[in-house]
């Protein structure tokens, strides 16, 4: 982590959220900040290789961990990790955030992408643009929707019994996807980080952000309806979640910006975060000037 990169709380009327916040190279905020949004069992870290290079164009970047990701406290009870709740917490975060402007550029992946849609159809003015990374329009399909049916038919039988999903989620830490980053090549470093964030998030938050994964309405259309919001739909070109296909026409019905990043697949922030950030600040400064 850079000297710039800090780890922080950010403090809401909804709790409290872990952050990485990397404050603009110049020390002065000359542009708006942003607001970064993780997906399903990531992390604010998912974000670290950009946001440096966010910072130096003057603007103040923060990235946090979703309620009952990896280093923020659970929800009290499993509606918590609804959509509309998960949105009205990126909504706080973002109000104490935003600073004398009030307004942020907010960016979700993946999963995160469907949580800050939510937030922009019900609260569009808090925000200066809306960026869609790795997301489509609803429910996630392919391979990963498999996986994460396999997910729920071994968790859901503990129900919302967190002492009962805890030593279940450890074991497939242990059996499955710790021997997996090995015979990827994962450092020893990454793993054990891995690990940690697997062990950290809220087992109740697994199950319930999974199922809205696979049952997830399309709202494009609603969110196609808010006026004067600049939108960006980017993903990579071999992205394996939602097909690129899929997303370039949902942006087309947004009238979004599109940006095809060659060489990524499923999270070009990690697989090409030069090209990521450079489209992203380029974006952000058209929107703030109105282009």
């Amino acid at each position: 982590m850079s000297r710039q990169v800090r780890l922080v709380a950010i403090e809401t009327g909804r709790g409290s959220f872990a952050a990485l916040a990397a404050d603009s190279a110049t020390g002065v905020d000359e542009r708006l900040p942003a607001l970064l949004v993780p997906g399903y069992t990531g992390s604010k870290e998912d974000f670290l290789a950009v946001l440096d290079s966010l910072a130096s164009a003057g603007r103040r970047v923060v990235a946090i961990d979703l309620r009952g990701q990896y280093q923020s406290g659970p929800a009290p009870a499993s509606d918590g990790y609804r959509l509309d709740r998960l949105a009205d917490d990126v909504v706080a975060v973002a109000a104490a955030i935003g600073g004398s402007a009030g307004r942020v550029h907010l960016l979700g992946h993946s999963f995160g992408g469907l949580v800050i849609r939510q937030a922009a159809i019900t609260q569009a003015d808090r925000f200066s643009s809306l960026t869609l990374l790795g997301s489509g329009p609803g429910t996630i399909g392919g391979e990963r929707a498999a996986a994460l049916r396999e997910l729920l038919d071994y968790l859901r039988p503990a129900g919302a019994d967190r002492t009962a999903l805890a030593p279940m989620i450890a074991d497939l830490w242990e059996s499955r996807l710790r021997p997996q980053a090995v015979a990827d090549g994962t450092s020893a470093e990454i793993v054990e980080f891995l690990r940690d964030r697997t062990l950290g998030n809220c087992p109740v938050g697994l199950v319930e952000m999974a199922t809205q994964l696979l049952d997830c309405p399309d709202r494009t259309d609603h969110l196609a309806q808010l006026s004067g919001l600049p939108m960006l739909v980017s993903y990579g070109e071999h992205d394996d979640a939602w097909p690129p296909a899929v997303q370039d026409a949902m942006a087309r019905r947004l009238d979004a910006e599109r940006v095809c990043i060659p060489g990524a697949a499923h999270s070009p922030a990690v697989e090409a975060p030069e090209t990521t950030a450079a489209m992203l600040t380029a974006f952000w400064n058209r929107s703030e000037a109105g282009g």
